[in-house]
Formats: structure tokens, C-alpha cells, sequence
């Protein structure tokens, strides 16, 4: 990798701290304060010379143990790997069992990197899961650490879409301060012959709950004596990652003889680490014949050529960077290799900082994986820029009732509960993420497209609704959610909506057989939405524009599968409108999940906490918790939500005439039906 690619990454925590808001350095692990929590990262084994910068702590994975890690009830991810599946292509370039796509996205500094999200809407929010493979924990520098485990939110979001995360290890160039002894010591051996940090490597995984490492050796100098050595050490990682389920992934930059030669390809120089692991990052500068012949070695070698990610370097200039695309997913032929995508958070960093609200990072980001038309079922045949949407088919994990989502993009400017603002600050935290529509957006209508969008201007529950203005000329049919929903004869559907302008008419569109093929439209049945009664507190339950709920039931379908769900819009007369979507979900019935239990505060030091409890009864799952404040009159105000049994509070005041805080937890199911509260206070 070229030098320009590395100025945020390895330039230590000055350059880094620019990608979050300044957060308060963290205390050193053991201290017993109420220290905010931060990703974890370490060195193999030995520490740099003399002392670390502001806010970094140096830390040896060799003497890592969970028992002895404190911030690792806020670190450990706690949603399991989806199951997806491929549902029929959205247009007739994407296809499935061919290239797959993996992402390498820095979310944040090495250091200083929230463990639970942070008080920014200004955050790298990824919601496009539904065309990636496999996402990599991407960081790591000479001045703070060079092994980072992915933070909880980031987990957790991503297993909910069915995608596996990797942690990276990172050897520098010596240019960037990279020491060959931090090499050797990754790969020491103990009196037995094997490898303790392969060991620890995999315990860490498994303790945090990602998927694997990253492997990313580029310190140069060595010989073929440490090359040896470097393979028996991912060997030997690589058995006890399979073991427990977890994945490799080798970054083409060291070859067999121990020096840092990057090939671009697949060849004799670093075969026998590709043999090792799961598959292999393709440096950039591949060359179409390169390709070629990468995956005709591959196949030679029994291995599958879509092992290979070909890197598409997007830092600097997102769907506008020059890529050989026919090189490796052609349109004509079947595609060569994989797509390795390196930092496609571009759609966030290179915006002013006057418009990275949400709604800029969105418009960009879907820019990004859709293509410029915005629409996955009509590609734009002349966009130079082909996004993942048109040669990669999307995947949903959308299989089992109840399903709900409130269109939560993980990041916004206030936090809504049934259309109340319960916190006027902007915020981050993916783990809150919902399972988002992956095909954004598809409007099917013969008449102008209106525009569609997540908005954050309001909501129904979280931080954003969907928003559809423009004409209606002609009715137009949304789609929303490719399923495997199995329907019983109580399934029913409810969406919690809103019209802002113009008067629309909804019906509920559903599917029970997949499209007649590639780019076709799912076979909707409309069923009419229009009996309404009025949802929640917001804006006044009686009042004109207020949030609606349309109960439809799902009769005659029972026994059935649903495929695909979306809405068809219809403005009597025509003409403009403004109509949201703030709640979907699909029922038998809606049982609350249990209350927590032994909510306690375990540190407290002027208006910072930690709070942690235990899981109530696990009869009805728990998709998340959210914790409140209630002030002195009764005022609930929402603190922060995690899919943790653990959370840290920042910089809370006495309110006046306070003496006493009070807080309340709930556990929230997947319908968003909270339990019963738990409380606990603090004498100020």
C-alpha cells in the first residue's frame, strides 16, 4: 500500500483522533473509576520504547486474560450470526455464488474508539450489509497498538445481517514504525512448540464475539527464516480459528521468503499462506491478466477463485475512482474473483464538516453501493462506477416471526420512543441498528419516481423513518423486505405511518412466491391499510398528521411463506405528498420480554457511571436495552440503548432540588414491546 493510504491510519493518535469527536482519555485498565469503556487493542508481546501519547494505553496481548479485562462486559458482542439467503436478483447483472465482497472500514482511531457508540450523529453508520461477505476491523499504529478487536456495536449489527467481522493484526512498514520484533513476537513459540498468541488470538475472538482475523503483515526485513516461521504461526492459527468457527484472511504484502514484496496476485511467492488460510486480500496492483491467472491457480490449487478479494482501493475517491471492473466481475462472463473494498467510509470522511449531517452521509453512501440511479432494480448502464448492487446479489436474514424494525440506522440526531423526542442529543450506536431494507430503493410506479430516503428529521422509535415526497401521479409499490416469513392463521402485519403533506392511501404489498426471474417484480398482493387507529404520544393522538397504525391480517394466507413485503402508495387526485414509515412488524402475538434483573451501578465518579445488570427469563429474547433517567416530576429521559449487559453514562448533573438520581432499565423484544421496569438510584 502506498504511503497516502496510510496518513490516518499509522500516523498515531494525532492524525487519528480526527475520525471521532474528542472523548475523554481512558484510565488505565484495573483502576476501579468509572472510566469510559474503548475498543481493545494491543501489541503481540513487548511495548515501544519510552511512553504512550494522551489517551493511549499499551497493552500485550500475551498477558491478556478475560477474567482480568475490565471493559469486556461493554466489548463482548452479544447477537449471533444470522443465518441469509439469496433471494431472487433485484436486476439481471447481480449475481449470486460468484464474486463476493469484503470491506476493510477504520469506524475510528485505534485509541480512544467508544466501546458503546458515542454522542455524534457524525459517525460512519454502514448500512448496506446485505452485499458484503465479510467486514474487517480495520486500524492499528506503531504509537498505539497493532491488534485491534472489533467494538460490540459493529458486531452485532453486522451479525444481525448474516456478516462476519474480523479483527486486525497489523505489522507496519518500518517507514510508518513498524519492528520486525513485534513480527517475532507474534510468532514466538512456547517449550512445547506452538504458538501462544494464535492461542490468545483465537480466545480473544471468541470472547468478544467476532468471527476471525485479519492478518496484515508488512514489516520489512525479514528473511526466509521468519517467513517459515510466519507460516507455521498462521497454520497453526488457522487450525484452532476452524475449531471454534472462526475465519483467516491473509493480506497479500509478506511472501514465503520473510520480506514485504506485495504481488497483486496470486503466484508462488505467497501460495502457501493463501493454502493456509480461509482466502486472500489481492494487493491493488493487480492487472487483469494477473487476475486471470490468480484465479486459474486457485482452482488448480482445489480452492474456490472467489477466495481471492481483489483490493479496489475507494479511500480518496469513493464511486468515483478509476476501476478495471471488467477485470474482475465482467458482465459478459463469470466473474474472476471476489471485490476487497478498501475503506469505503469515504461516503462519510469526504464530506465538509458543515454537511455531514445523516441525510448527507446516506445520500452518499447509497450513491456508493447502489450506483446513481438509486434504484438496485435499474441500474444505470452508463455509471463508470458499478456499485455492489449491480454485479453482487443482495442476501436478507428476514426468516422468522416476530420481525419488526423502526427503520433505526444506528445514528441520529434525537432519540424517539412512539414519536416523542426522550432525548434531544444526536447520538451513535450501531448495535441499535435494525435490519434496514436492502434494496434501497426500488419504487415500481408508471408514473414520476418520488423521491425516497431515511429521514431523521423524525421518528417513530429510534432515530429515523423512512420518507417518501414527491408526486404520486401514478400509484407506486416500495418494496421493503425480501422474507421467508412462514404465515399462521393469527400472523398479522402492522405499519406505523404518517402523512406530513397531500393525502396518500397505503396498502400493504406481500408476496408468496419469488419474481418470475432476475429484475422482475415480486407477484404483490395489495391488501388495503386504510383502518387506522391512532399510535402513541407524539404530536397528540387525535391530531391531523399524527402517527397512524394499520393493522392487516394476513387472511388466506395461512400456511404460507411470505417472500417479499413492501407498500403500494396512492395519492387520490395526484400531486405532491410527504408520507414516513416509522414501523413494521410482522406477529402471531406480542409477549414482552422479561425485566432484567440486578440493575446495580458499579462506578461512579462525578457524573460518570457504569451500570450493569443480569438477563431476566429468557422465554421471549431480548433484542436490546434501553436505560432512562427519570428526572424530579416524572420526566423519562432516554440515557442510551445496548445489546450489552453493561453501559457507561457520561457527564450527568444534579437536576435542581436533586438529591437523588433515579434510573430505569428495560429489556426491548424484537417487536419493540419493553419489559416491566428495574431501578436504581444515586445519592448526588
Amino acid at each position: 500500500m502506498n504511503p497516502t493510504r496510510r496518513t490516518v491510519l499509522v500516523a498515531g493518535t494525532g492524525a487519528a483522533a480526527a475520525l471521532l469527536p474528542a472523548t475523554p482519555a481512558p484510565a488505565a485498565p484495573g483502576t476501579g473509576t468509572a472510566a469510559a469503556p474503548y475498543a481493545s487493542y494491543w501489541y503481540p508481546d513487548s511495548l515501544p520504547a519510552g511512553s504512550p501519547g494522551t489517551g493511549v494505553t499499551w497493552r500485550s496481548l500475551k498477558a491478556w486474560r478475560a477474567e482480568d479485562d475490565p471493559d469486556l462486559s461493554f466489548n463482548a458482542a452479544s447477537v449471533p450470526l444470522a443465518a441469509r439467503f439469496t433471494p431472487t436478483p433485484a436486476n439481471t447483472t447481480a449475481r449470486s455464488g460468484q464474486a463476493r465482497l469484503q470491506a476493510l472500514v477504520s469506524f475510528g482511531p485505534t485509541s480512544a474508539n467508544p466501546s458503546q457508540g458515542s454522542a455524534t450523529a457524525d459517525y460512519y453508520a454502514l448500512t448496506h450489509w446485505a452485499y458484503l461477505d465479510e467486514l474487517v476491523f480495520w486500524g492499528g499504529s506503531a504509537g498505539e497498538g497493532l491488534i485491534l478487536a472489533p467494538n460490540a456495536p459493529i458486531v452485532d449489527a453486522a451479525h444481525r445481517h448474516g456478516v462476519p467481522v474480523l479483527g486486525n493484526v497489523f505489522l507496519p512498514p518500518t517507514a510508518y514504525g513498524g519492528q520486525l520484533r513485534w513480527t517475532r513476537d507474534l510468532v514466538q513459540k512456547d517449550v512445547s512448540g506452538h504458538h501462544p498468541l494464535a492461542a490468545r488470538l483465537v480466545e480473544v475472538a471468541a470472547a468478544y464475539g467476532f468471527d476471525g482475523w485479519f492478518l496484515n503483515a508488512e514489516t520489512g526485513g525479514g528473511d526466509t527464516a521468519l517467513g517459515a516461521a510466519v507460516l507455521d504461526f498462521v497454520t497453526e492459527l488457522k487450525a484452532l480459528a476452524a475449531a471454534q468457527g472462526q475465519r483467516v484472511t491473509w493480506y497479500d504484502a509478506m511472501t514465503v521468503d520473510g520480506t514485504v514484496s506485495w504481488q497483486g496476485a496470486l503466484n508462488d511467492r505467497n501460495e502457501a499462506f493463501f493454502r493456509t488460510a480461509d482466502d486472500m486480500f489481492v494487493d491493488f496492483r493487480w492487472s487483469a491478466g494477473g487476475l486471470a491467472a490468480s484465479a486459474d491457480r486457485a482452482r488448480r490449487l482445489g480452492r474456490d477463485p472467489y477466495e481471492l478479494w481483489a483490493g479496489v482501493d475507494v479511500e480518496s475517491g469513493g464511486p468515483d475512482s478509476r476501476v478495471d471492473w471488467d477485470a474482475v466481475v465482467p458482465a459478459t462472463k463469470a466473474h474472476t474473483t471476489s471485490i476487497g473494498l478498501y475503506r469505503p467510509e469515504w461516503t462519510r470522511n469526504h464530506l465538509p464538516a458543515d454537511r455531514r449531517a445523516p441525510g448527507d452521509f446516506h445520500a452518499a453512501d447509497d450513491r456508493f453501493w447502489t450506483g446513481r440511479s438509486l434504484d438496485p432494480a435499474r441500474p444505470d448502464p452508463a455509471d463508470p462506477w458499478r456499485a455492489p448492487a449491480v454485479s453482487v446479489a443482495d442476501r436478507s436474514t428476514v426468516t422468522s416471526v416476530p420481525f419488526a424494525s423502526v427503520f433505526n440506522t444506528g445514528h441520529g440526531l434525537r432519540w424517539y420512543e412512539e414519536g416523542a423526542v426522550t432525548s434531544d442529543a444526536p447520538w451513535n450506536h450501531l448495535g441499535l441498528q435494525d435490519r434496514l431494507p436492502s434494496r434501497r430503493w426500488t419504487v415500481r410506479t408508471r408514473g414520476p419516481r418520488p423521491d425516497v430516503s431515511l429521514d431523521f428529521a423524525d421518528a417513530w422509535r429510534g432515530g429515523s423513518s423512512v420518507l417518501v415526497a414527491g408526486g404520486l401521479d401514478e400509484p407506486a409499490v416500495l418494496d421493503l423486505y425480501a422474507t421467508r416469513l412462514p404465515v399462521t392463521a393469527g400472523t398479522v402485519v402492522e405499519l406505523t405511518h404518517r402523512t406530513d403533506a397531500g393525502q396518500v392511501n397505503v396498502e400493504l404489498a406481500v408476496a408468496t412466491a419469488e419474481p418470475a426471474g432476475p429484475g422482475a417484480p415480486p407477484p404483490y398482493t395489495c391488501l388495503p391499510a386504510q383502518r387506522t387507529v391512532p399510535a402513541g404520544r407524539g404530536r397528540g393522538a387525535e391530531a391531523a398528521g399524527a402517527w397512524r397504525t394499520s393493522t392487516v391480517r394476513l387472511t388466506g394466507l395461512s400456511g404460507r411463506v411470505v417472500h417479499a413485503l413492501g407498500v403500494r402508495l396512492t395519492a387520490p387526485g395526484g400531486g405532491p405528498v410527504r408520507w414516513r414509515l416509522g414501523h413494521l412488524a410482522v406477529r402471531d402475538a406480542a409477549p414482552a420480554p422479561a425485566a432484567p434483573a440486578g440493575l446495580r451501578i458499579t462506578a461512579a465518579a462525578g457524573g460518570d457511571f457504569r451500570f450493569a445488570w443480569n438477563a431476566g427469563s429468557q422465554r421471549v429474547p431480548v433484542r436490546h436495552y434501553e436505560l432512562h433517567r427519570v428526572l424530579p416530576g416524572g420526566t423519562r429521559r432516554f440515557l442510551g440503548g445496548t445489546c450489552q449487559r453493561a453501559h457507561f453514562v457520561t457527564g450527568l448533573l444534579p437536576a435542581p432540588g436533586e438529591r437523588a438520581a433515579r434510573f430505569e432499565l428495560r429489556a426491548v423484544g424484537e417487536l419493540y414491546n419493553a419489559s416491566a421496569p428495574v431501578t436504581v438510584t444515586h445519592s448526588w
